[in-house]
């Protein structure tokens, strides 16, 4: 899950490979499949977790106060306005706030990107999603809301260490405990999906779901092309599971792309076939490559905000294909408080649509934000790894008026800091504060952690547990793809790519985690081309 560092409803400036996220589709699956775990290794450092809890919002405690709005870059640490790079800044104050997310589509193009033998666009690289891509140890709450682990370790760099910001939620209700699904599948036919990997993926992942889901779920399918048209209308699967079946596999790829049709079909489809008490979702599957109709997303975000408003359905995207246009499709997603996926085969679509996808079908936090306070007596300088279109202003943190993000069971939200001590720090260095609504009744709650200077000094990152390792190195791999163009701000302390393999490799036999192999052939391909 992702941390997003800007509010949701308004300033959405966010580039990148939108690869269109099943975690949409996902948010149904709640079906038969298990999430496959791996044993959790507790991260090294001082782990301190304290657990706040706050009704009515009251302002949480810190010892370090600045000027409300000022972003997330501490002291004199030059800061991007919006992408990150390098621009002249004022000393700004020693909070840092952002809106969470559950996207991880950046980390699967760049992963199929990089296995095809070449480098992702620095500008579609966004670390938080490479971070959130990586299962976590973190400590679960008992009820609603979120545990704050914060934890940390040095890196190579004089005085600099890594910070880690862990947010978790209880895992789910099961599969016969939830509440039923209402999902309209908005399909992408054009003529660019007939590459293989594209719509051939979506049917073998709709015909997957569709098995897996509940008597008591309806389903709706919306194609289209150069227009739209309701291949299926919302549909309970009871007895009818054959038919949804027939529907899937007649979808053939036509001509044009307009997703402006798509989208206004699919809503319309969604809001007639609108269940209550139901989880209703729109799932939107595509390359997102839009050629006619509106190709600015711009067009069509009011559309969306007003269905989420007025009728509580949500967006998700699917991306498939090895071209997106990523700024169109994510703005869209992100408008929806929807999520992003990227799926580039059929085992990686398995693994999504039976482990990942269940848990967006249920809601844990509506408005969910994050802010960490840093104590200006031990920290001399500070920066969030990521999230660089994700701010939100401080001051708004607990204006509830403000849209954070939708979090279901089971996830866990990672925000990585670059954090500089000052030399003789000591006691402590910062308070993290996540503030959600309540699902049903939006009664605001508020949770804490906090974090002491012998956690970042004591051990260097490379002899840290493992999920550390992971996170570090995960966060590294984004920084050498994005660093290699200029401008962007590296990881302080951030090893060559000959190192961050070796260490790669020996997580991956250390964890024995598919996902962690992944990440260490990622960064063996990126070495060879990087040289």
């Amino acid at each position: 899950m992702s941390l997003r560092t800007s509010s949701r409803g308004r300033d959405r400036r966010r580039a990148g490979p939108a690869v269109l996220a099943v975690l949409a589709a996902g948010a149904v699956l709640l079906s038969g499949c298990s999430a496959s775990g791996s044993a959790h290794d507790r991260s090294s450092g001082t782990s301190h977790e304290s657990g706040r809890r706050s009704p009515g919002g009251k302002p949480a405690p810190s010892s370090a106060q600045g000027a409300p709005g000022t972003g997330d870059r501490g002291d004199a640490t030059p800061r991007g306005e919006d992408d990150g790079r390098r621009t002249e800044a004022p000393p700004v104050d020693h909070l840092s706030t952002f809106a969470l997310d559950v996207d991880t589509a950046s980390w699967g193009y760049a992963r199929r990107t990089l296995a095809e033998g070449n480098l992702p666009d620095p500008a579609t690289v966004r670390p938080e999603e490479f971070v959130n891509s990586f299962r976590q140890d973190y400590r679960r709450p008992e009820g609603d809301g979120f545990s704050v682990t914060v934890d940390g370790a040095r890196t190579g760099a004089d005085g600099w260490s890594l910070m880690r910001v862990g947010l978790a939620t209880r895992d789910g209700l099961g599969h016969g405990q939830r509440p039923p699904a209402a999902l309209t599948f908005v399909v992408d036919i054009s003529g660019s999906m007939a590459e293989p990997g594209r719509l051939d993926l979506v049917r073998t992942s709709l015909d997957l779901m569709t098995d897996r889901l509940r008597d008591d779920d309806s389903v709706a399918v919306v194609a289209f092309s150069d227009k739209a048209e309701t291949r299926l209308p919302m549909t309970r699967l009871d007895g009818n599971r054959k038919r949804v079946h027939q529907v899937v596999d007649r979808l053939r790829p036509t001509d044009s792309t307009n997703v402006e049709a798509g989208i206004t079909r699919g809503y319309e489809t969604a809001v007639e076939g609108r269940r209550a008490g139901a989880t209703n979702r729109v799932v939107l599957l595509s390359d997102a490559l839009a050629n006619t109709g509106t190709t600015s997303a711009d067009a069509l975000l009011q559309r969306i905000d007003g269905a989420r408003r007025d009728h509580g359905i949500t967006l998700f995207g699917v991306g498939v294909g090895s071209d997106y246009n990523d700024a169109f499709m994510e703005r869209l997603v992100d408008k929806g408080d929807g999520h992003t996926v990227y799926v580039s085969d059929r085992e990686e679509a398995r693994r999504v649509f039976c482990d990942e996808l269940p848990a967006q079908v249920e809601l844990r936090a509506r408005d969910a934000k994050a802010q960490v306070s840093f104590d200006p007596r031990n920290v001399e300088r500070f920066r969030l790894i990521g999230y660089d279109n994700r701010r939100v202003a401080d001051d708004a943190f607990r204006d509830d008026t403000v849209d954070g993000g939708e979090v279901g069971p089971g996830h866990t939200v990672t925000a990585l800091y670059a954090v500089r001590l000052r030399p003789d720090a000591s006691g402590h260095v910062a308070t993290a504060t996540v503030r959600w609504l309540d699902p049903d009744g939006r009664a605001p709650h508020e949770e804490s952690g906090r974090v002491e200077a012998a956690a970042l000094t004591g051990g260097a990152w490379e002899q840290a547990a493992p999920r550390f390792q992971v996170t570090a190195a995960a966060a590294f791999l984004a920084s050498a793809l994005r660093e290699r163009e200029g401008g962007w701000e590296a990881v302080p302390g951030a090893p060559g790519l000959g190192r961050l393999s070796e260490i790669t490799a020996g997580l991956a036999d250390r964890t024995e985690d598919a996902e962690v192999r992944q990440l260490s052939e990622a960064v063996r391909q990126a070495r060879r081309l990087l040289g």
